[in-house]
């Protein structure tokens, strides 16, 4: 039997259907095409749903290179819809974070302030204008994006990941009826960003200790540093946290964007516009949320920090500072955040909808070539 004529048979179960082991050997598409009236036979009278596949005959019909110069958009059909997608989320990511490395850089020196100048002073905290002149001081224009490079090369494979997993997750969450539930969406956030959290985390550390450690110009001088003085553990410091408050952010950043995108009326959901102001929102809920978790993680991983568990450092944070001290650098976060987020769900989602109208479109020109071939 030739491979490229081989039909699939499918069984799929209908609602208040009685069911039955119905079996059948693979036929060969030459049986429909010579004699119409054939079937094929079922043990136990079940009931089958036939679906032919002919993917030499879809291949003859593809567009020609003319058709794709003159229909571009149908060319992204060839790219696999999964590689698209990890690709867009890696691309959002890094220009995101481009974007806002200067505002990352001074909610890091606003966050480990009390850390670096030691417990002496530890009660002095560094404003926000403070921070900006003193990088600006010390340090110049380039200064403000310090430690951008790790940044960027974590981001690429963390946003790629975690964009990539919760749609993955998603799948996997879902419900008997095909439907994934509120619970189901939170479940699927938390995993993405613990994912994505998980394989990209030393990264995380050495980009911090580039950022706020002196002496420090490349990621490797931090890495060959760390393993000399601290051993290979170190550039995990502050994981715990790190997943805990990972989770609960992507969850509810995710969850809230899905459900407000969903609810609004059709027309709009596919608008870039509406994807920016849903990713706004639902980055600023979560933000307010799960800030104090970033605080806490970020002390953690400085070196000779006095902390060890997170109940450590949350008591000791508020001995020192006070409430306040947990959205230390919340400012400059926040606005770092809601259009870091916003840039990567906008992003993300305009290439869902470019992938899914390539196909649309590459379908429609096989189409119109089969509907030629058949009229000649």
């Amino acid at each position: 039997m030739k491979s490229n004529q081989q039909i699939i048979l499918t069984y799929r179960s209908i609602p208040n259907l009685e069911t039955c082991n119905a079996t059948s050997s693979h036929i060969d598409i030459s049986d429909f095409k010579h004699q119409p009236n054939f079937k094929p036979k079922i043990s136990n009278n079940g009931f089958a749903c036939i679906s032919m596949l002919g993917k030499k005959e879809t291949k003859e019909f593809e567009p020609t290179t003319s058709q794709f110069l003159k229909h571009p958009l149908a060319l992204v059909a060839l790219v696999p819809r999964d590689v698209a997608l990890f690709a867009a989320g890696a691309i959002a990511g890094a220009a995101a974070k481009t974007f806002t490395a200067p505002l990352d850089r001074i909610k890091l020196l606003m966050q480990t302030h009390g850390v670096r100048v030691g417990q002496e002073s530890a009660k002095k905290a560094m404003g926000f204008f403070e921070a900006i002149t003193v990088i600006g001081k010390d340090e110049g224009i380039k200064g403000y994006w310090k430690g951008n490079l790790p940044q960027v090369i974590r981001v690429i494979p963390y946003s790629a990941v975690q964009l990539f997993a919760y749609e993955t997750y998603k799948k996997l969450f879902r419900g008997k009826d095909d439907e994934l539930s509120v619970w189901g969406r939170l479940a699927a956030g938390a995993c993405a960003g613990m994912t994505s959290t998980f394989v990209t985390y030393p990264l995380d550390v050495l980009r911090l200790r580039l950022a706020v450690e002196p002496g420090y110009r490349t990621m490797s001088q931090v890495a060959l540093s760390m393993l000399r003085e601290e051993g290979f553990t170190a550039f995990y410091n502050g994981l715990g946290p790190s997943l805990i408050g990972i989770a609960p952010y992507i969850a509810v950043n995710f969850c809230i964007f899905d459900l407000v995108k969903k609810s609004l009326p059709e027309k709009y959901q596919k608008r870039p516009e509406t994807s920016f102001v849903t990713a706004l929102v639902s980055a600023t809920i979560a933000t307010l949320t799960c800030y104090p978790l970033d605080t806490i993680r970020r002390q953690m991983q400085m070196r000779g920090t006095p902390y060890n568990t997170v109940l450590d450092a949350f008591a000791g944070i508020l001995e020192r500072d006070g409430w306040i001290g947990l959205y230390r650098g919340f400012v400059p976060n926040a606005l770092k955040n809601l259009p870091n987020s916003s840039i990567r769900l906008t992003t993300f989602d305009s290439v869902k909808s470019l992938v899914a109208a390539s196909e649309k479109e590459f379908q429609r020109i096989v189409e119109e070539n089969r509907k030629e071939a058949k009229a000649s």
